[in-house]
């Protein structure tokens, strides 16, 4: 079924101030409360009014709104899902009540929080993969009372406040008529226990903070700033709750020799000047072993050699990326005299005319990249 227009919901114009906004909101919370209103579409109308009072009343949600509509709040990332909406918190929050009636409940599980850490890879492993030992810090079981927060020998007892429900109640005269105000049961935090005799190791929590060490595999193909996302391994839920998550970011060293664009990798080679005029069969490193290329005859400063499939290992792909070998002709600093000889003669032979270069080194490695 298709939403109504926000505005429409709550019978004002797209203009309408934020008091206009209260007052509408108060109006129709009231008419449509299921406490109150006993038609059979009460409740999903009171959800519906409580909704487009959320994002009406929050200048961040209307500015979304009013430009992408409903699209552009369930697009945002996920950040404002209505799936799992509860109309009665906001109404509590705008009315200043407890819950109400027994609606809701505050002994509920909560997810653990994530964890972050970081870890350092050499350049190697980036490329290869590598099973990697980082140590973290969370909470863990106690060891001392098994998680229960008592001393061993003695356990956790019905909380004579709440008589373990985790709430007390409350009859408040309100504007819907009388009605149960439920709040949570001070004395027990709204777990419906207490414990007389605290385990002495945990100091009642029922976890100790422990460091403990772990492997990590590493997947093939990771860089600098990828996230590593493992399961339930961050800090434990609460009240039955599933443990967060480890995300694990990556920094990968710097090489030697190689650098990286994407998973392709660069290296820069030095040859000679009768290399370069000449040609030559040249060993060149990569990743796995030596490969062979051959210089052709004329060689210019800024030839790039690609060697397919001599790169990084495609991350989320199968495949590898290439190698990029980068030509620098090195003009020597200091020649022996026999040397001198030799290139005078060759000067005499080529003339002394000097030509503009048609393309310069960046001009060729960027045709090579694309752009």
């Amino acid at each position: 079924m298709e939403k109504r227009d926000y505005y429409e919901v709550l019978g004002i114009a797209r203009s309408a101030s934020q008091d206009e906004i209260k007052s509408a909101f108060r109006r129709l919370a009231r008419q449509y409360h299921p406490d109150v209103n006993k038609a059979a579409d009460a409740e999903e109308r009171f959800k519906e009014i409580n909704e487009a009072f959320a994002v009406l009343s929050d200048q961040e949600k209307r500015s979304i709104y009013d430009r992408l509509g409903h699209a552009g709040l369930s697009g945002a990332g996920g950040m404002w899902d209505f799936n799992n909406f509860d109309p009665f918190e906001i109404f509590e929050q705008f009315f200043g009540f407890g819950s109400m009636g027994g609606r809701r409940r505050r002994n509920v599980p909560h997810r653990g929080k994530d964890l972050y850490a970081s870890i350092t890879l050499s350049f190697e492993e980036a490329a290869f993969g590598a099973d990697k030992e980082i140590s973290i810090t969370r909470d863990e079981l106690c060891n001392t009372c098994k998680g229960t927060g008592a001393e061993p020998g003695t356990s956790p007892e019905t909380c004579p406040t709440c008589g373990g429900r985790g709430e007390v109640r409350q009859v408040r005269q309100t504007f819907l008529g009388q009605m149960v105000q439920v709040t949570t049961c001070p004395a027990c935090s709204g777990t419906g226990k207490v414990i007389r005799h605290i385990c002495k190791t945990c100091h009642g929590h029922g976890y100790e903070r422990r460091t403990l060490k772990k492997v990590v595999p590493i997947p093939a193909g990771v860089d600098s700033g990828t996230q590593i996302r493992l399961a339930g391994e961050g800090q434990p839920g609460t009240k039955g709750g599933p443990n967060g998550n480890l995300y694990i970011e990556v920094k990968v060293k710097p090489h030697r020799y190689f650098r990286r664009r994407n998973d392709d990798i660069m290296l820069d080679l030095n040859i000679n000047i009768s290399q370069a005029a000449l040609g030559a069969e040249v060993k060149v490193p990569t990743l796995n072993e030596k490969a062979m290329i051959t210089i052709p005859s004329g060689t210019q400063p800024g030839k790039v050699f690609r060697l397919k499939g001599k790169g990084i290992q495609h991350l989320r792909t199968r495949g590898r990326g290439d190698q990029l070998v980068i030509v620098n002709v090195e003009i020597p600093t200091r020649i022996t005299r026999e040397q001198r000889e030799i290139f005078e003669k060759l000067a005499k032979t080529l003339g002394s005319e000097v030509l503009p270069q048609e393309k310069g080194f960046f001009d060729i490695l960027k045709d090579v990249l694309g752009g």
